[in-house]
């Protein structure tokens, strides 16, 4: 049987994680990161992968840091056939990828080598591409940079959102490996180098990154919406307090009202961007509000604003 070290931390690893253990591999141990605290109350939260390590009596390593740690000593001394992580969250030492016996085999989600990084399934939708996927590809100290083991693509719906995209990209991610592993394991698998010219990086979203302004189209604005959602959400200033919106459509028309300006509040709630483009909200979160359909919103607060006024803080 052959032994697997996994390392994964959110729901996009669970499946990946699932699918090996139902296809008969021994999972030596999982590796995820630190519990961490959640909310205004600040509970303390189980990462989704070590949920389902749980659910399955497997070891879990949670280091704070892998590298020089008493973790890592232990995980090498298991002599695992493989290493195999997806969206794990931190570098692996040299020392640690060359302890297994096989290969480091990482399940990274994007056609590598567009969008190496932290970030890649947010990146395909704030650059409002059309397809993205799946790479399985081996492990190197360097960043997303091993050579490929096999891709697929996905094609990106005008609906879809980080969440969606995350689910389909797990599943295909899960289907992807366990149908390249055995040549792997075999050594009859050929592997492709990354062509280092067609780099590109998805660093992680940064707080900046999270706030919606005039600047944007109405188009760009609707992708980082939908790159934004679940987690953490984009956001507008409107009267200086933070408008979280969930959901968006880039209506058809154009307006000759400036960039932020409010064009109608009845019915829907429709913005003006650059370019005389128009953003219709469709699910906000006023500050100190929950989430509410725009229909909710319109029969509250929406009422107080006037069309033709200039909203959205610059």
């Amino acid at each position: 049987m052959t032994s697997i070290i996994f390392m994964g931390t959110p729901e996009f690893s669970v499946p990946v994680l699932e699918g090996l253990i139902n296809h008969g591999y021994e999972i030596k141990a999982v590796v995820t990161q630190p519990d961490k605290k959640v909310g205004r109350k600040q509970k303390i939260t189980k990462s989704p992968a070590k949920i389902a390590a749980e659910k399955h009596d497997l070891p879990v390593f949670q280091p704070i840091k892998l590298s020089g740690s008493e973790e890592m000593k232990q995980l090498i001394d298991m002599h695992a056939d493989l290493i195999v992580t997806a969206a794990y969250g931190q570098f692996l030492p040299t020392k640690f990828l060359n302890s297994v016996k096989i290969a480091a085999v990482n399940v990274h989600g994007s056609l590598l080598p567009k969008y190496r990084g932290g970030a890649p399934i947010q990146y395909s939708l704030i650059n409002g591409d059309q397809e993205t996927g799946i790479t399985i590809m081996e492990m190197v100290k360097k960043m997303d940079a091993g050579d490929i083991y096999a891709q697929e693509a996905l094609k990106i719906e005008p609906e879809d959102n980080a969440e969606t995209l995350f689910e389909k990209l797990s599943y295909l991610g899960r289907d992807l490996l366990l149908k390249t592993l055995p040549s792997i394991i075999d050594g009859s698998i050929k592997k492709t180098p990354q062509d280092p010219e067609q780099v590109v990086f998805s660093p992680n979203i940064t707080k900046e990154q999270e706030k919606i302004t005039v600047k944007m189209t109405a188009r760009e604005a609707n992708n980082m919406i939908r790159a934004l959602n679940p987690d953490p959400g984009a956001y507008m200033m409107i009267e200086g307090k933070r408008f979280k919106v969930w959901q968006a459509e880039v209506a058809q028309e154009t307006t000759e009202l400036n960039p932020g300006c409010l064009i109608a509040n009845k019915g829907r709630f429709a913005i003006a961007f650059v370019n005389k483009s128009v953003l219709n909200l469709l699910v906000v979160q006023p500050s100190d509000k929950k989430r509410m359909e725009i229909k909710s919103f319109l029969n509250g607060q929406g009422s107080k604003f006037k069309p033709g006024e200039e909203i959205v803080d610059q």
